[in-house]
């Protein structure tokens, strides 16, 4: 994880200080359970090229949540939704993989529940590729949430969009 990120703290992170923020988030309340999710989503302008913001949260069950957004460099023209939201999760997919190599390195982390967050659904035009994306994270052996309960997509990463 080589990109830097934003958060409430008013200055860019580094991936390894992110993963540092975490630790330490968790680490604060180690009787809690927690949830760690990343999604990615993104704006298609005028001229068919997408703009990506993914986002990663640590959210400790019933006691609040922290977050931390990344705008990908690349604006890319795309010629279908399909094409739009395969790269969301592709994006998603080499954050997961780079979060949990990261993570390697805190071995007095606590554990927590990890998951890849889609902006698809049942409804509108995203239905048809379920299957499809959910099946294409799953073999990367991670856990994944659509929508309505793909937050870190849906609400959090959207939000920067």
């Amino acid at each position: 994880m080589d990109k830097y990120f934003n958060s409430s703290i008013p200055f860019p992170l580094s991936a390894d200080q992110v993963l540092q923020q975490i630790v330490d988030f968790m680490k604060h309340d180690r009787l809690s359970d927690y949830r760690v999710t990343i999604g990615t989503d993104s704006q298609a302008n005028a001229d068919q090229k997408a703009d990506f913001v993914t986002a990663i949260v640590v959210h400790r069950i019933g006691k609040g949540a922290r977050y931390f957004w990344t705008r990908s460099g690349d604006v890319v023209k795309f010629h279908s939704l399909r094409d739009r939201i395969t790269r969301e999760v592709l994006i998603s997919l080499d954050a997961a993989h780079k979060f949990s190599e990261g993570l390697a390195a805190f071995s007095d982390a606590p554990k927590f529940d990890f998951a890849i967050h889609v902006d698809i659904g049942q409804n509108g035009e995203t239905k048809k590729m379920i299957q499809e994306l959910v099946g294409m994270i799953r073999a990367n052996n991670f856990e994944v949430k659509t929508k309505p309960d793909s937050y870190a997509a849906s609400s959090v990463a959207d939000k920067h969009v």
